[in-house]
């Protein structure tokens, strides 16, 4: 596909991030579901023709890694090593993750630049020295002010994210002066009222920030594991600090000028809600003091749950993709939670309910009408795509649908973020198409061998491959190995070029898939699923 204006050198990426990921254990559902949604956006994208940019990685300093590293008897950077090669690389890969780049803090690219940048604010007098004592969450990296914990039982004030109880910390740390910043916060908030989705995290930040901020203890002196503070190395910069600038150091900051120009600041932050506040309150803060560019975005999803609970690792309910990947496949796996879970909602992760979406909407609405216009063309026509001759009413009732799944599914996924929106929208479509060939017949529509007859059942199979065509495109950034396989069944490949470069906002363009084309009926998209075997 030809370069488009948005393609040219010097031209702004569209820049979606995911949050950095702490590698103190395997990925589980929630890292993949928030990455698999950054994969989507990025990929609608680049087939809208833009120029993108897609980053994730890990979080390696702080002292909740230092203490798993030393429950496993191995230095912080070598569990950090492990953990990146042998489980967060290999899952992005298995998933079809294609970012553009893979940070992790412990690289030098990365630990030079944040030094730099905190050295900045210390020299602009943005940073104090200053001692704090309060309650401290290991899990989280955050001292946690009295009113956000909840009571054991026994009394014990406990982490309300983690169930785990917090640690009274006392420690002489450095401070940004953060306080300072509310009422910029607030007015930027103001003026830009999508900058926080979805609305109910945007009013909670709001309501937090109108409370009252405190300067942010931005350094740790009780241990070492961390970027040094480059005029006090007795201290390490606090590990969100560090984290945060990621989105920064990645892309070229006081490093690559003319890198950093094209694509900071990023379009979209990708965020878990609890790690919310950091990035729309402390994040954009720490840009304002620096003079740089605020993000454009910052979308919490919510919390996948299992038995009431998150899914986490410390709360024992971490699921592995690969466990559900075995069973469904990467493509419906891709395609499950976006569809199941209204993004920046909580969401309960059922395996009886992935089934029946499976079952219901993968095989047999989409997977059979692939099987049976494939079978239809091979049968009538020897797989050779006839013309359509006999368009009436019933075609242009498909072609308008089209058009109508195509412009709602590109607000919806390319601008909203509503992937389950954009998601129905193609698959309402799909079921219209069905409907058509139910209403059309055209087994029945065969017996008749007069020219009109035949001229009739070739403009209805012609009608369901082209609409084929166009889910192909449509469906591509959610599912790129099926959609692979049905493009190239059509025979696309030959005649429309490949599939990644076909635009979406122009997928609803009627007859691009050429008469002629070879229609081959390939493997069944989404095969029957085997019961799970029992333990």
């Amino acid at each position: 596909m030809a370069a488009t204006g948005s393609e040219k050198q010097g031209a702004k990426a569209f820049y979606v991030t995911t949050p950095i990921y702490y590698v103190n254990d395997a990925p589980h559902l929630g890292h993949a579901y928030t990455t698999v949604a950054g994969d989507v956006l990025t990929r609608w994208h680049r087939q809208r023709g833009e120029k993108v940019w897609y980053l994730t990685g890990t979080d390696e300093h702080g002292q909740k890694i230092m203490r798993t590293a030393e429950a496993n008897n191995v230095t912080p950077q070598a569990w950090c090593d492990k953990l990146v090669e042998e489980a967060w690389k290999p899952l992005w890969e298995h998933l079809n993750i294609a970012n553009d780049d893979f940070i992790r803090t412990t690289q030098k690219r990365h630990t030079d630049r944040v030094q730099e940048f905190v050295q900045d604010l210390y020299d602009k007098g943005e940073i104090y020295k200053g001692g704090y004592e309060g309650p401290y969450c290991v899990g989280c990296e955050e001292y946690k002010l009295p009113g956000d914990l909840i009571e054991a039982e026994d009394g014990t004030k406990l982490c309300p994210i983690h169930k785990k109880p917090v640690e009274i910390l006392k420690e002489e740390n450095y401070f940004f002066k953060l306080s300072e910043y509310g009422p910029k916060l607030l007015e930027f908030y103001e003026a830009n009222p999508g900058f926080i989705q979805p609305e109910s995290a945007r009013n909670e930040v709001v309501n937090f920030v109108k409370q009252g901020l405190q300067d942010l203890s931005i350094s740790r002196s009780t241990f070492d594991w961390g970027i040094p503070i480059p005029w006090d190395e007795k201290h390490v910069i606090y590990v969100w600090v560090d984290a945060l600038l990621n989105y920064a150091t990645a892309v070229g900051y006081n490093e690559n000028p003319a890198k950093f120009a094209e694509t900071f600041p990023a379009n979209v932050h990708l965020v878990g809600k609890d790690i919310l506040r950091f990035h729309a309150v402390i994040w954009p803060a720490m840009l304002m003091a620096q003079g740089l560019p605020v993000p454009g975005r910052v979308a919490a999803n919510g919390w996948l749950m299992v038995g009431g609970e998150k899914m986490s690792k410390s709360n024992l309910t971490g699921i592995k993709p690969q466990d559900l990947t075995s069973h469904f496949g990467v493509d419906a796996y891709r395609w499950y939670f976006l569809r199941a879970i209204a993004f920046g909602s909580d969401g309960s992760f059922s395996w009886e309910d992935f089934s029946a979406r499976y079952t219901s909407e993968l095989a047999n609405d989409y997977g059979n009408l692939a099987s049976r216009v494939a079978a239809m063309v091979g049968k009538y026509f020897g797989g050779e795509l006839p013309a359509s001759t006999a368009d009436g009413d019933a075609e242009k009732a498909v072609q308008d649908g089209l058009a109508k799944a195509v412009e709602t599914a590109d607000l919806k996924i390319g601008e909203e973020l509503d992937f389950q929106g954009g998601i129905l929208a193609i698959f309402d479509f799909v079921k219209q198409v069905n409907g058509y060939i139910t209403e059309q017949e055209p087994w029945k529509v065969a017996k008749d061998e007069s020219e009109e007859g035949r001229a009739r059942l070739a403009t209805i199979l012609y009608t369901a491959a082209e609409s084929l065509r166009a889910v192909a495109v449509l469906l591509n950034p959610i599912m790129p190995e099926t959609s692979q396989a049905l493009w190239d069944s059509l025979g696309a490949e030959a005649s429309l070029g490949a599939l990644a470069t076909q635009p979406v906002q122009s997928s609803a363009t009627w007859g691009q898939l050429p008469a002629g084309a070879t229609v081959t009926k390939g493997a069944v998209l989404f095969p029957r699923l085997e019961e799970p075997k029992k333990d």
